[in-house]
């Protein structure tokens, strides 16, 4: 057999052949087998007879007369003997054999994409290939790998028609099936990990031994979970909040066990017993007398057995020893106490920190407890004496969370200052530091085996990091506020996360170490930009890059290097030739957008360059800047024209207006100013905003002017009076950018509160709440049709959101067709659905971390379990699809 490398030579040859089909004959062929099943695919194409018949078909379709066209019925037939060929040729190639998506095929399956990827037939021909898979079994592991090709080239898949395929063994991390019908797929061994099924058709779908990175999204708790902790058996997981509550909960189903009341303030820690037959957990608020409690609890009859009184403040950790004897507790009152297990009474009390405990862990041996205080120190404490062991110094913030390694040779911190280090137990010192996350290390938690680390952050992510390298292997993102707690279950399959988002999130521990194939900023997002025809969105981020990207499928187009710090804002000239850059690096770039070079570098801001903009007739250049000036540039030269001095602080934003005589900056002064942009004059001064003005932006008619600002609110200005005609409230926190839709009939506006919100601009009310970024979002742009919003955000993703198509669910064919119509009434009337299924949804998500989506997506019977018997059904259901035998049974119970 052929090495990966001839392997993958071959197939290139192969798909080679088919470069010069009309692309046609492959929708015909579609078209063709139709219903078929069960079809040997090869044997159907080369029967004559059915030729003929298709033949007859494409003549009366094109009305044509056979004796005038011969010469067209021989390019048919020549190219479905080149099909025949191709299809006999693959079926017998390891394509149709081997997972083409397994790692030791990477490099392999790079080359074949990059010899295909703009090959327009080829991707057509792999389109079939999958389509094949619903009529011949013979070829489902090659249609399998032609979808992952399709998907790794991020080839269009939305809005397509997908029924019936079987796909088996491969992986779709990242696909993109927005408004698709996957009704009657089949799906066995697939990674379905950061898949795009919004608004797609689930109608009977068989879709087992699933592979995906988030099992399940628990919701029970009604404010911030700060602990979560599987028993021995994995089969139960608890969880404390800020509600005063504990909840147990099956972890296969989701559903709730039990709820444990008794606590009258806040659960801060809750602990198994290394038997599972009892549980601890600890309550408290910091540095308040109230409830300083530690209580223990039977697991089977879900009842208090004990409560431990004694610490002063909060109890902010308790662990129990591996013989499950002893249980220690740290407080807010700056002890560490052992207690007995089953006679309730205080072994020992450890005096030594400054203050607050944070976290305590027994070791393996139980003969060592390890702390970690806002005092910024860990301790080593021998359990037996109570003496201090050791101290370790190096974190420069508080230590929120301190874990042992199954073997007791390393330990794990977590701090305030954004760091996770590892230590050697036994000399104390540090071995590693594991920078990643951008705010505080809230939890640590080792694998069983001790190979990963997992981490949560006040950044909204878990990392998972190599201990033996100190690589991070994946990120896991979803939450959309602060993770307080991660836990690794016993046999290593699943990992559990707590946030202060109130939820609880499942994920697949093992899928979630394989980070996705994706292109994406490793940092920020904070600016975002259409072209001008609207095929390319431009973005920089605080990686110091900046990168364009296919607008349609999300595929990066090119990468541009040369700032030499983050890069604040980008701007597209009129006629999408040149695209400008500003950056904290104090210089300003223009880069040549066919070339992907730089062109010129404007040099003489003496701070960082927070925003950039383009007249509408392209010869001037605009910028803001933390030196608070503005200056203006001559485009062809690369001079300086003007420099506009008035604001006493950072200008954070400029833009020009329709006519280019007018330019608009807000900033951190509070005020908004407008200036002559011809003679380079102050001409008005806008006033009213109570804090920094972050974003400017005119209407399409340049009447109007909107501002967003760190007060919460965007307010709507009269260009012409200076009067503020508008202000509009809703977001929750700072508003970072604000844009007019191209008709100027909406406005689109970006929050701290990580929420996009659309306006009606005449009546200033709110249309529609966009949510998915887990963290700010820094930048909004329309597409210059409208029908496309582009936000760049803190959690480092770029999201693409359907404006239009959100308000209808889209059929692409009868039988979908017939499905709505079947549910549409009564059921999808008078209900929630027939509201909610009008919200707007990320038609793309661009980031290196894959995040599984299904808002709006209908599922009509079917199945969904992952190979270690989670059904998934709970997980579409949380990420808002649409269970319609749900909605029908509730219909059927009422009647």
């Amino acid at each position: 057999m052929n090495g990966p490398n001839e392997q993958s030579e071959e197939l290139s040859q192969i798909f080679v052949q088919v470069k010069e089909i009309d692309t046609k004959i492959f929708n015909l062929i579609k078209e063709m087998f139709g219903n078929e099943k069960n079809q040997d695919s090869i044997r159907y194409l080369s029967d004559i007879k059915d030729q003929k018949y298709h033949e007859i078909t494409i003549l009366q379709r094109e009305k044509q007369t056979l004796p005038d066209n011969e010469q067209s019925l021989d390019v048919f037939r020549n190219n479905i003997n080149q099909i025949i060929i191709a299809l006999k040729k693959i079926k017998n190639h390891d394509f149709n054999k081997n997972d083409y998506s397994a790692e030791d095929n990477m490099q392999a399956r790079q080359d074949l994409i990059n010899t295909i990827k703009d090959e327009r037939q080829i991707i057509e021909f792999l389109t079939l290939l999958v389509h094949l898979t619903s009529i011949d079994n013979t070829l489902i592991q090659c249609g399998s790998n032609s979808l992952n090709l399709l998907v790794q080239m991020r080839a269009d898949l939305n809005k397509k028609n997908f029924e019936n395929i079987k796909i088996q063994n491969t992986s779709l991390v990242g696909a993109n099936f927005v408004q698709s019908n996957l009704s009657g797929s089949e799906f066995k061994n697939v990674n379905i990990s950061g898949m795009n099924l919004n608004r797609a058709i689930l109608q009977n779908c068989k879709w087992n031994n699933l592979r995906i990175n988030e099992l399940n999204k628990i919701n029970g708790h009604k404010r911030k979970v700060n602990s979560v902790h599987f028993s021995p058996d994995g089969n139960t997981l608890a969880s404390g909040s800020d509600d005063n509550s504990i909840i147990l909960w099956d972890v296969k189903t989701g559903e709730q066990k039990a709820k444990l009341g008794g606590h009258n303030k806040p659960v801060n820690s809750v602990s198994f017993s290394p038997d599972g037959n009892k549980l601890a957990s600890c309550s408290g608020k910091p540095y308040k007398i109230g409830d300083n409690s530690i209580r223990l609890w039977d697991i089977k009859t879900k009842k208090q057995i004990a409560k431990f009184d004694g610490h002063q403040y909060a109890v902010s950790s308790v662990h129990f020893s591996p013989d499950g004897n002893t249980l220690a507790s740290g407080s807010y009152d700056k002890y560490i106490r052992l207690w007995a297990v089953r006679t309730g009474q205080q072994i020992i009390q450890l005096d030594g920190h400054s203050s607050a405990i944070m976290s305590v862990c027994f070791s393996p041996d139980g003969n060592t407890l390890v702390s970690g205080s806002s005092d910024f120190n860990i301790r080593l404490w021998d359990v037996k004496s109570g003496q201090q062991k050791a101290k370790l110094d190096g974190h420069s913030s508080a230590i929120m969370s301190v874990c042992f390694s199954p073997d007791g040779i390393t330990l794990a911190s977590g701090s305030g200052d954004n760091s996770i280090r590892l230590w050697d137990v036994k000399s104390g010192q540090q071995k590693a530091k594991l920078d990643g996350h951008s705010s505080a290390i809230m939890s640590v938690c080792f694998s069983p085996d001790g190979k990963i680390l997992a981490s949560s952050s006040n950044d909204r992510s878990i990392c998972l990091w190599d201990v033996k390298t100190g690589q991070q292997k994946a990120r896991l993102n979803g939450h959309t506020n602060s993770v307080y707690s991660v836990c690794i279950s016993h046999d290593g399959n699943t990992l559990a996360s707590g946030s202060y988002d109130k939820s609880i999130r499942l994920w697949d521990f093992k899928t979630g170490q394989k980070k996705p194939e994706s292109d994406g900023h490793t940092s920020a997002v904070l600016s975002v930009f259409f072209s001008p025809n609207g095929n390319t969105l431009a973005s920089c981020s605080y990686d110091q890059s900046i990168r364009l990207w296919n607008s349609k499928t999300g595929q990066q187009k090119a990468k541009l290097e040369g700032h030499e710090d983050w890069v604040m804002s980008v701007c597209f000239s009129p006629n999408g030739n040149t695209l400008a850059s500003g950056s904290r690096d104090r210089s300003i770039r223009l880069w040549d957008v066919n070339t992907e070079q730089q062109k010129a570098k404007l040099d003489g801001h003496t701070d960082s360059v927070c925003s950039v903009c383009f007249s509408p007739d392209g010869n001037t250049l605009a910028s803001g800047s933390d030196d608070n000036s503005i200056r203006l540039w001559d485009v062809k030269t690369g001079q300086q024209k003007a420099q506009l001095n008035g604001h006493s602080s950072y200008v954070w934003s400029v833009c020009f207006s329709p006519d280019g005589n007018t330019l608009a900056s807000g900033s951190f002064d509070q005020s908004i100013r407008l200036w002559d942009a011809i003679r380079g004059q102050h001409k008005a001064q806008l006033d009213g905003h109570e804090n920094w003005v972050k974003s400017v932006c005119f209407s399409p008619e340049g009447n109007t002017l909107a501002t967003g600002s760190y007060d919460n609110s965007i307010r709507l200005w009269d260009v012409k009076t200076g009067q503020q005609k508008a202000q509009l409230d809703g977001h929750s926190s700072s508003v970072w950018s604000v844009c007019f839709s191209p008709d100027g009939n909406t406005l689109a506006s970006g929050s701290d509160d990580n929420s996009i919100r659309l306006w009606d601009v005449k009546t200033g009310q709110q249309k529609a709440q966009l949510n998915g970024h887990s963290s700010s979002v820094w930048s909004i742009c329309f597409s210059p049709d409208g029908n496309t919003l582009a936000s760049g955000s803190y959690d480092n993703s770029i999201r693409l959101w359907d404006v239009k198509a959100g308000q209808e669910v889209k059929s692409f064919d009868q039988s979908s067709k017939n499905v709505l119509r079947q549910y549409k009434s009564p059921l999808l009337q008078n209900n929630s659905i027939s509201d909610d299924i009008s919200n707007y949804i990320t038609a793309l998500l661009i980031s290196q971390s894959a995040i599984f989506q299904v808002q709006g997506a209908l599922v009509l019977q079917g199945e969904f379990i992952n190979y270690q018997g989670f059904d998934l059904k709970s997980l579409l259901k949380s990420k808002e699809s649409f269970l319609l035998e749900n909605q029908l049974d509730t219909k059927q119970k009422k009647t």
